[in-house]
């Protein structure tokens, strides 16, 4: 999402020790914050962390920040989808409506920080449809798209996805600082 900018980009796999960090906050901007001044203080890099999940209007926006873990500390996809499946079980489709939430933070050694957020509105399906990318994807249905998140091809998640908002939000954020 950032190949035609000219930045060159490196993995955390780029750098040898880094530890894991803990993703203890209470939002997702929080976690996405936590993330990157970590690695950046370990690296001395600027870096760019995300955080990211499935928020379900009827379940007071479980999962949330607990999206990856929702099933439990050993969860899986396929357990994740269960749990949210069992707690949805009485919901009519039409109050399903579920937002995948998407929150960046590029953080520089300075200490100085940007954020940007992406939203993407569909709504929970009965059963899981498409293979794929991960997650709830196969449940998360986008009425304008007529497709599940795991039937949508990459490059157009890329552009509609909430993931794929936040990016182009940091993309229109890093020409004008070039500009500037």
């Amino acid at each position: 999402m950032l190949r035609d900018l000219g930045i060159e980009v490196l993995s955390l796999q780029s750098f040898a020790n880094v530890s894991e960090v803990e993703e203890d906050g209470l939002t997702f901007h929080e976690n996405a914050l936590k993330k990157a001044r970590e690695v950046s203080l370990q690296t001395h890099e600027m870096v760019l962390a995300d955080d990211s999940g499935l928020e379900v209007d009827v379940l007071g926006n479980e999962p949330g920040i607990h999206s990856a873990r929702y099933s439990g500390p050993q969860a899986t996809d396929e357990t994740n989808n269960r749990k949210l499946l069992r707690n949805l079980v009485t919901v009519p489709m039409e109050k399903r409506g579920a937002s995948f939430r998407c929150v960046l933070v590029f953080y520089r050694p300075d200490g100085q920080s940007e954020s940007f957020e992406g939203a993407w509105r569909g709504e929970i399906l009965l059963e899981p449809r498409g293979t794929l990318g991960f997650g709830y994807d196969p449940l998360f249905f986008d009425p304008q798209q007529g497709l599940t998140a795991a039937e949508i091809s990459p490059e157009i998640k890329n552009r509609i996805s909430h993931r794929g908002r936040a990016f182009s939000k940091f993309r229109e954020w890093i020409i004008q600082q070039d500009k500037g």
